[in-house]
């Protein structure tokens, strides 16, 4: 194995130099859905939007680009969050009954003695509780359940004991002798509403659309108050029977709208005269008459065709679809029940905010939901749907692999976004309503892809050049097989369009977040992508390599199937696993996009462990654990099959049922165990030998719990277990002198990086010096099962630096690693978003953004306790770099064509073992070898027609 002995003496500091000119951990971007969400808020005069989630992060997103994240010190769920509008300020409320205020600060950039814009960065600058702690019953009056923020730029705080309290912001102070207490409310109720009853907690607060300082204050029981705030007086009584969830005003002022548990609205007016309202002008129960859920919350829009856009969440009948996740849409004779499949959290509406406008005029519909955000256009016939350019679901069916592709060329992008475009028939090409802030960031130099294979058997593209993660396309392989869908439906067919069909409610499926999948053998396990011929391979659960080709054109065509046996009519063996999948033998439509070619068939239908393809060659190859294939898809044959199972191990073949039978034997012995037990204080008969010979033998029995015989196996036997990595390269198999394109497969990594890690993850990359534009290094990055990043000098294998870039707890996280080729990394850390890190000092991708303010941007010192609860600028971990021989890496870089397509820059290794230097060695030449071949050997001359396997 390969011990690393440090000296700690005679460092090179032109060496450390370079170094520290090459390599910087940063962490810089989470791209995908939060989380967790928990909370959601709009500020309609900068055009932002934030959102809260569990774990008591905060993220501020604006334009595409536009990104600011803030986290708590502690990390209880946020519960609510508001703007101070325009301001660049918001509030939050925790689950712990904390108030914290957060707001953008400014840090100037300065480039070569000029300069530049602010770059704004989000901050926690106050904190506030009231007094006592939640969950005791004589504090719990005072915990906040709704919050009002105030044109005056004041709080208002409505708790769960009736009272209402004010608060000076930006400070966060409590103002004395102004709260509203449940005592003074209930002295100005007539005697008949009373009845003893308690109103209940503060349910909504809602400020005078046009008269500043009054205020609505709803509670539970139904009641609810036109509060005068410099008079401290109740100007009127609205007496509600129902159980109250909201409240909202209508612009005017003359009327507002209000929410309840039985599934019904009212509307109120607001006159003078009478201090008391016994009964709403209108109530209605959209979906009655049969008992209805609540609608938790509900919006009143006016508009200039004088038809109101009502918008409401709930209000479903409860026993035929209580348990739906619906949004409802209503104006005029036009309805529509948007249904989701993950909890509503909160919504809003984008709409004119000027007080001299006459109407609200609402343009788009946002909602935040627990698995997705989905916005709809409600200026355009049909409310579509806007398709999002970030916080688009990465987790919409469950993420079994992925794959980055650098470098994309111009002519695949176009066709890709082309292809997308098509697929997104009811979304409306209406810009995107979230639109604040200004991205400073560069534009990126190059297209970068990231493909993610999901559990549905989709494989989905996404773009990953900026701080935006934007889909794409979107490619299916279930229409290549029979499934639970019915095999006649087209998606290109607007007979099968759900919104057609009259029902009632008027449901239509909105968003994309889909957990369910029809066969769980669809899931993707492996892709491939050849950039330059736009051919794709995915391989899935059950055995399936799909080779895909991308076209314009829609087409109705057969899919050609092939089949490779990787046993070889081996005898003895028998696989006891899942059936393979049924592919459909008659045409089937494919929409523009990637269309498959040929699907190629393994047997024994096992999940693919590794694939790679060779568009020049027209081949593709794949390994899965019972051994890998070498497939010509032009010809439609197959080149080679090879087993890589050690002949006695038949127990390999049996499948995800082998077990079974160890576990009957377990439970035998187990029973034989308690039965000998229970009669051992009996006397025994009379020793026999048959006697003797049986009580050996269960002796023995009971001392040899083994289940599986051990069968010995020689150091040099490559051809056992899985298939771990297979790829073609240029190597120098033959002689030193000589390049030779290969295929290899590796069945066994025993790569140990340090102090006995092992090596999940392998990937070749290049790293660019930010000191001298023409000077590079080839850099080996191993990434272990602690989640420590190893960066070596190629081909030497000298230590760099080590980077702790994940915990060791978060196995998934670890799993799901992947590497770009300039010094980049993603991995999962949670099942909906992905951290961007660089390990590049000159390649880092980061949100850089500034926000015009009614306020000037703040400057706050950036020492250790500011920068803690900070948002944007990368987070810089401490390195640990090794000391190495002081003539190491100080040549030039090896200039080897990274970008061709047999490069082994591009391979990305999943390693489950342990890998030695021998071997590493197996695909490197020497150093000195290496230097002087590629001095003098070119791409053309070095290549061998002939494909060797190792």
């Amino acid at each position: 194995m390969m011990k690393f002995r440090f000296r700690r003496q005679g460092n090179d500091p032109q060496r450390e130099k370079i170094k520290q000119e090459l390599f910087a951990f940063n962490k810089t971007v989470e791209h995908g859905f939060p989380h967790q969400p928990s909370a959601l808020a709009f500020d309609p005069e900068l055009q932002l939007m934030a959102i809260g989630t569990r774990s008591g992060a905060i993220k501020v997103y604006g334009a595409p680009g536009v990104e600011f994240t803030g986290r708590h010190r502690d990390t209880a769920a946020v519960t609510q969050i508001h703007f101070l509008q325009g301001q660049g300020r918001l509030l939050s409320l925790l689950d712990d009954n904390s108030l914290h205020l957060w707001e953008l600060g400014g840090a100037s950039r300065d480039g070569g003695g000029d300069k530049k814009e602010d770059v704004a960065y989000l901050e926690e600058r106050h904190a506030y509780s009231l007094p006592g702690r939640p969950g005791l019953d004589s504090c719990s009056m005072s915990r906040v359940t709704v919050l009002l923020l105030l044109r005056s730029c004041d709080l208002c705080v409505g708790t769960e004991g009736g009272g209402v309290h004010f608060l000076d912001l930006p400070r966060l102070l409590l103002r004395d002798n102004q709260s509203l207490l449940l005592d003074q409310v209930m002295q100005s109720m007539p005697d008949d509403y009373r009845c003893g009853k308690s109103l209940g907690p503060v349910e909504s607060l809602q400020e005078h659309p046009q008269l500043p300082g009054k205020i609505l204050i709803g509670y539970s029981r139904g009641l609810v108050v036109l509060w005068d705030i410099p008079s401290r007086k109740t100007e009127h009584l609205f007496l509600g029977k129902q159980q109250l969830e909201s409240l909202v005003w209508e612009r005017s002022g003359s009327s507002f709208v209000s929410s309840h548990s039985d599934g019904s609205y009212c509307v109120w007016a607001v006159t003078s005269g009478n201090p008391y309202t016994h009964q709403p002008m209108s109530s209605t129960i959209p979906y009655g008459p049969f008992p209805c859920k609540a609608i938790n919350k509900i919006l009143w829009r006016t508009t200039p065709s004088g038809c109101p856009v009502v918008v409401y969440s709930g209000g479903m009948p409860r026993a035929s679809y209580g348990d739906r996740h619906c949004v409802s849409i209503q104006q005029d004779k036009h309805h529509v029940t948007l249904d989701f499949t993950s909890r509503v959290i909160d919504f809003f509406t984008v709409h004119t905010m000027d007080l001299h406008h006459e109407y609200d005029d609402p343009s788009a519909l946002v909602v935040l939901l627990e698995e997705e955000l989905v916005v709809v256009d409600l200026q355009t016939s049909g409310w579509p749907s806007i398709p999002p350019p970030y916080l688009a679901p990465l987790h919409s069916s469950a993420i079994t692999t992925s794959c980055h592709i650098d470098s994309v060329p111009a002519k695949l992008w176009d066709r890709l976004c082309v292809a997308g475009e098509s697929q997104g028939m009811h979304h409306t090409h209406r810009s995107w309503p979230i639109c604040g802030g200004k991205n400073l960031a560069p534009p990126p130099k190059q297209q970068e892809l990231l493909l993610t294979g999901h559990e549905d058997g989709t494989v989905r593209f996404w773009d990953v050049s900026g701080v935006a993660l934007t889909p794409i396309y979107k490619l299916t392989t279930a229409n290549v097989f029979h499934t639970d869908c019915d095999p006649n439906d087209d998606v290109l067919d607007p007979s099968n369009d759900p919104d057609t069909q009259e029902e009632w409610p008027p449901f239509r499926k909105v968003g994309c977040f889909d957990p369910y999948s029809d066969d769980p053998r669809l899931g993707i396990q492996k892709i491939s992508l050849c950039k330059y011929s736009s051919r794709l391979v995915v391989a899935g659960a059950a055995g399936q390599v799909i080779v895909l080709g991308l076209s314009e054109e829609r087409s109705d065509h057969t899919v050609d199937i092939s089949t490779v046996d990787l046993l070889q009519d081996r005898e003895g063996f028998t696989w006891k696993g899942h059936d393979r999948l049924e592919p459909r033998t008659s045409p089937t439509p494919f929409p523009p996009g990637f269309q498959p070619l040929v699907l190629v068939q393994a047997l024994p239908p096992a999940s693919v462990t590794a694939v790679t393809l060779q568009a020049e060659w027209n081949l593709v190859a794949f390994g899965t654990s019972h051994g890998f294939g070498l497939y010509d898809y032009q010809r439609r044959t197959a080149v080679l099959a090879r087993c890589t199972l050690h002949p006695n191990d038949s127990l390999a073949m049996e499948g995800p049922l082998s077990r079974v039978k160890s576990l009957k034997k377990s439970l035998r012995q187990s029973f034989r165990r308690i039965r000998k037990s229970r009669v051992s204080g009996k006397k025994r008969p009379p020793s026999t030998p048959t006697s003797k010979a049986n009580a050996a033998l269960a002796d023995q029995e009971e001392m040899a719990p083994v289940q599986r015989r051990i069968e010995p196996r020689s150091a040099d036997d490559s051809l056992s277990g899985v298939v771990r990595c297979i790829c073609f390269a240029d190597t120098f198999l033959r002689d030193g002198t000589m390049l030779s394109v290969s295929l290899v497969a590796k069945t066994k990594f025993k790569l140990t990086a340090h102090e006995g890690c092992r090596v999940r993850r392998v990937a070749m990359v290049t790293m660019y010096s930010t000191a001298q534009e023409d000077y590079s290094e080839n850099i080996l990055v191993c990434l272990t099962n602690l989640g420590d990043l190893h960066l070596f000098t190629m081909p030497a294998l000298r230590p760099q630096v080590r980077y702790e870039c994940i915990r060791k707890e978060d196995i998934s996280g670890i799993a799901s690693c992947v590497f770009t080729k300039y010094g980049q990394g993603f991995y999962l850390i949670s099942p909906s978003e992905y951290e961007r890190f660089s390990l590049s000092a000159k390649v880092i991708t980061e949100a850089l953004c500034s926000v015009q303010l009614n306020r000037q941007l703040e400057s706050h010192s950036s020492d250790d306790n500011a920068t803690t609860h900070q948002a944007n600028g990368t987070h810089r971990n401490p390195a640990e770099v090794f000391t190495d021989d002081p003539q190491s890496g100080l040549s030039s870089p090896l200039s080897s064509p990274l970008d061709s397509p047999l490069s082994m820059a591009d391979l990305s290794l999943d390693t489950t073992g342990d890998l030695t230097v021998e071997d590493v060695r197996d695909y490197l030449a020497t150093v000195d070898e290496a230097e002087n071949n590629l001095r003098n050997i070119t791409e053309e001359d070095a290549r061998s027609p002939g494909i060797l396997i190792n």
